[in-house]
């Protein structure tokens, strides 16, 4: 949520920060400001609504040749979305100004205490209180701005990424992080800001990725200090080469980033399994399971934690888990399970499941199981990201930046991964025999050509998409390992079409949500041969019965479902444990074209982020 970009070096600032904002649109944002440094003064521009407004109504600074500047992207928390709430926000006295994700919990008694001392606010949003709070300790006890920072953070209470700058320091920025994501790109002579490495990528492949309770002092022709906040203990700055490329996040020809990463699935499925799986040697290595094969082996459960599409991942992975390896397992909302007091003991090992790795809930239930002794391992892609940070050990699963904000190949590859993982500690338990693990490998392997087959769906999806993109509701059901996927492919609709859309196992349709059936309700039922077959055609028939329209995901060749149902989509077979790796394409597909077709924003639909990275 919200986006950070700041630079300061040689280059024109403000193509730069515009480019930026604009490759960090897809974390969901209300309103964007900028702000440029002449070598005189502060030359701001903000407004409600997209970056190309912003750019709209800032001719008067875009020609600057100012070689400093920050811009923003915010999320609404304190204050409606309008002007002036948004960043960047500047202290009474005009010389400190400040970009900020997150939330300052405190900002209320803050707020009351600086008004007593003659501060006044122009906007809603504690980020004016904790800008003017800086300048207080600057003034008051004549601090170096990044010393003031310091004192400052100290006081406030909450989350934060933060990059602050000061007018009579022209040749400085401060940028500190607790709880939201900060990257600092480090070039020759200049440096970058940003929430993540995506707004400068072409411009370095070395970034610095902050900490929690860290603070960078970032000084032109100096070398970078970082600080901690609460001590000021000096850290020595880990520069990592960065594993993304300008290519990856770029549409590439598609009109939109989520049919991208649709279609990108079987190459990133691949790379998922790539030096890991060696089918035809019987083989599956992964360090971080390797490394902590005893803890998984001696696991009396294990919990899995995640929010959204994530959670769906670690639903597939219970029936996974659980039949391959014997091992209990429990998968839970990432929101609810600190506040529940969730029983957790030393012999349970918590997989943590997020794609960006900055999910504030998940990040909130990895500290709670470390502190009661469980083993966390994480699952996430991107790589430097703070759960990778947090867990004790982890697997990435290299599926590239996901710009599309409805995930649809982070899901794959979380499946891919955990697959991999039940399958070598159903290896090493012994709970698998010989025969099935070698079909399962085999089949995982050949997985990515059966997800590009089940691509051939798009033009039946599309024409599908067209009789059924006025629908004000639409029932998902699955059964077994597509139960989740069902609960997935109504989380697709219900994002980027608004259509209100609900998922079931097909068994529970009879306790209630029969009731709904009509001949205006569209059904999704994904029905592959493996698996409850049978009992899916009786559920089939239900739903006939009461004239529902039936769209069905079959297996190739099928004909019962064929002769019942109303649209049929038709994927290859393959086993019923590695099936959601296959059925969940035509729903991504179908979605997509009922959102592109209500003229919806594929990308960034309204009011989501990508990453949540507050509570």
């Amino acid at each position: 949520m919200c986006g950070i970009v700041g630079y300061i070096g040689y280059r024109e600032a403000y193509p730069l920060v515009i480019k930026g904002l604009k490759r960090l649109e897809y974390r969901g944002y209300d309103s964007a400001g900028v702000m440029l440094y002449d070598g005189k003064d502060l030359n701001i521009a903000k407004t409600k609504g997209k970056v190309s407004d912003l750019e709209s109504i800032s001719s008067a600074i875009a020609d600057s040749k100012a070689t400093i500047g920050i811009g923003h992207t915010r999320w609404a928390t304190h204050g409606v979305p309008n002007d002036i709430n948004s960043h960047p926000h500047v202290s009474n006295s005009g010389n400190l100004v400040i970009i900020h994700n997150g939330i300052i919990e405190n900002y209320e008694p803050l707020k009351k205490e600086l008004q007593k001392r003659g501060y006044t606010f122009t906007s809603d949003t504690d980020t004016e209180v904790l800008v003017n709070l800086i300048e207080e300790v600057k003034k008051k006890e004549n601090l170096k701005l990044g010393k003031a920072v310091q004192v400052a953070l100290n006081q406030v209470v909450g989350a934060y990424a933060i990059c602050v700058f000061d007018k009579e320091k022209p040749d400085e920025m401060i940028a500190a992080r607790l709880g939201s994501p900060l990257a600092i790109g480090v070039g020759e002579g200049e440096f970058f800001v940003a929430s993540d490495a995506s707004p400068f990528i072409e411009y370095t492949s070395n970034a610095i990725y902050l900490e929690d309770e860290e603070m960078a002092v970032i000084r032109l022709h100096k070398p970078l200090k970082i600080r901690k906040i609460k001590d000021d203990t000096l850290v020595d700055p880990y520069i990592q080469e960065l594993q993304m490329n300008l290519e990856q996040i770029e549409k590439g020809g598609y009109d939109h980033f989520m049919l991208k990463e649709i279609y990108e699935q079987p190459n990133v499925i691949k790379d998922t399994y790539r030096g890991r799986l060696h089918a035809n040697e019987g083989i599956i290595q992964m360090a971080g399971v390797e490394d902590n094969l005893e803890k998984f082996l001696h696991a009396q459960r294990i919990l899995i934690v995640a929010c959204g599409t994530s959670w769906h991942a670690g639903l597939v992975a219970e029936y996974i888990f659980e039949e391959f390896t014997r091992i209990p397992v429990e998968v839970e909302y990432a929101s609810e399970f600190r506040y529940r007091n969730p029983i957790i003991n030393s012999t349970d090992v918590v997989i943590a499941i997020s794609q960006s790795g900055e999910t504030a809930d998940t990040l909130a239930a990895i500290k709670l199981a470390k502190e009661k002794g469980a083993f966390v391992f994480g699952v996430c892609n991107v790589v430097g990201s703070s759960i990778s940070r947090e867990t004790h050990a982890g697997a990435y699963t290299h599926a590239g930046p996901e710009i599309g904000v409805a995930s649809t190949k982070a899901f794959t590859t979380q499946i891919t991964v955990l697959t991999m993982i039940a399958l070598r500690l159903a290896k090493a338990k012994g709970t698998l025999s010989n025969s099935d693990f070698h079909r399962y490998l085999q089949e995982l392997e050949v997985i990515p050509e059966k997800v590009l087959e089940a691509l051939e769906s798009n033009d039946k999806a599309k024409e599908i998409a067209e009789k059924f993109k006025d629908a004000p509701n639409c029932l998902y059901l699955g059964r077994g390992y597509n139960f989740p996927v069902a609960l997935e492919g109504a989380l697709k609709l219900k994002e980027i079409s608004y259509i209100h859309a609900e998922g079931y196992p097909a068994a529970e349709m009879k306790h209630g949500p029969i009731a709904l059936i009509d001949d205006q309700m569209p059904v999704v039922v994904i029905a592959p041969k493996q698996g409850h077959y049978d009992k899916v055609v009786s559920n089939i028939q239900e739903i006939k019965s009461r004239s529902g329209k039936i769209i069905a995901v079959v297996t190739k060749g099928d004909v019962q479902v064929k002769e019942l149902a109303d649209h049929v989509i038709e994927i290859p077979e393959t086993s019923d444990a590695l099936s959601p790796l296959i059925t969940t394409i035509p729903l991504q597909l179908l979605s997509y074209h009922i959102a592109v077709l209500r003229g919806c924003n594929v990308d960034q639909p309204r009011n989501l982020a990508k990453s949540v990275t507050v509570e």
